[in-house]
């Protein structure tokens, strides 16, 4: 056993950690920026496929920043929040009615609002995780290292193939349909999410070997006692952001219009891109542990204060995208789209989130889903 018991029940706000709040609000912004593209063009990766002017610097941004990088952070995150409650809750009950919930969860949001849920995959890595990984030992939590290792390797050689087999071309970047964004009714969009949420919970399941690192992270409370782990969270910092960005260039130039390639190099830049985007969650992570380290002993700004609210119910945060998303963009709704007004929307509807979980942690509201949440793993109508 690598992780020490502490006292039962929920964390209580005062003993909140900031790291892992700042890190889930302000990456809420990328997962707004990424969702609300994929509503915008109604397919992934959410990109302008002939970009013009500033077109192609907003795909070049969110394809070296966002796109395949946000929900790593994520899934870090949900790793490390795995370890916290263990702690705090020896019994594996109140984890696995939590992630059970996660499911029931997801399976509501993807059928009512959004296909690209991440909360059943949650929940299923989640109960998997609990009873596999969990209450393992250190030498045992070393294999996840070698795994990442082993991966970097594969996503050289990946990305050398890619580079040295490459054909100038004409291609662009298309967007793989998503038919419920489509729809041209609310009743035949839930009809595709109902066909579309299971397929995409499947492909997103692998994820856990980057919860995984997360559990690693969290038994050495990399995020709670950042001061002492500055080097590693320096190193990793560095490393993931640098393997991310560099992983994602060759298709970034291409998304932007300024690297002319053909379909088939075009794919291999992607499948890079994808595999190196893994590497965006640890090193973001990394990044705003560094900078939680800098500012504990400070008193956070007002904007400081509204991220880290929104870290506190990002769970709430998450789902109101959803519901913004599907009033915006649907075409039986405004039938909003295209790269500028997906990205006004993302920033618009991350600061009204912003704002509202202010309002709540004044009055001391946790927020809808995740009080709801605590009810159900904690069994108490508290």
């Amino acid at each position: 056993m690598t992780t020490v018991l502490e006292k039962a029940g929920p964390v209580r706000r005062a003993e909140r950690a900031l790291a892992p709040d700042l890190i889930r609000g302000f990456m809420l912004l990328f997962i707004a920026l990424a969702n609300a593209a994929n509503f915008a063009f109604a397919g992934q990766p959410g990109l302008d496929g002939t970009p013009h002017g500033l077109q192609r610097v907003v795909n070049f941004l969110m394809t070296t920043l966002i796109d395949s990088r946000a929900y790593p952070v994520f899934a870090v995150m949900f790793g490390y929040s795995l370890v916290q409650l263990a702690r705090r809750n020896p019994a594996r009950g109140v984890l696995l009615r939590r992630n059970a919930a996660l499911i029931g969860f997801g399976f509501v949001h993807a059928t009512l609002l959004y296909f690209g849920d991440f909360l059943g995959a949650y929940g299923i890595v989640g109960l998997l995780a609990t009873t596999l990984l969990l209450r393992r030992s250190d030498r045992f939590h070393r294999l996840i290292l070698w795994l990442w290792g082993f991966q970097t390797v594969y996503a050289a050689v990946l990305a050398v193939i890619a580079v040295t087999t490459a054909h100038a071309g004409d291609a662009t970047i298309v967007n793989s349909p998503n038919p419920s964004l489509a729809a041209s009714s609310y009743a035949s969009s839930l009809v595709h999410r109902l066909a579309e949420w299971p397929v995409h919970t499947a492909t997103v399941i692998p994820f856990i070997v980057i919860v995984w690192l997360g559990i690693w992270g969290a038994n050495r409370r990399l995020l709670e006692e950042p001061g002492r782990h500055r080097t590693l969270l320096r190193r990793v910092a560095i490393g993931g952001l640098g393997i991310s960005i560099a992983g994602s260039l060759p298709y970034a130039l291409v998304s932007a219009g300024v690297l002319h390639l053909d379909a088939g190099s075009v794919d291999a830049m992607y499948r890079v891109h994808a595999v190196t985007g893994e590497y965006g969650g640890p090193g973001y992570v990394a990044l705003f542990a560094l900078l939680a380290h800098r500012l504990t002993g400070r008193s956070l700004t007002g904007r400081g204060q509204m991220i880290v609210a929104l870290g506190q119910r990002s769970m709430s945060g998450y789902l109101f995208q959803s519901v913004a998303w599907l009033i915006l963009f649907s075409p039986w709704a405004l039938g909003l789209g295209g790269t500028y007004t997906a990205v006004a929307a993302a920033v618009a509807v991350w600061v009204i989130s912003l704002i509202a979980a202010q309002r709540m942690s004044e009055s001391g509201y946790r927020g809808p889903a995740e009080t709801l949440l605590r009810r159900i793993a904690y069994r108490t109508t508290a």
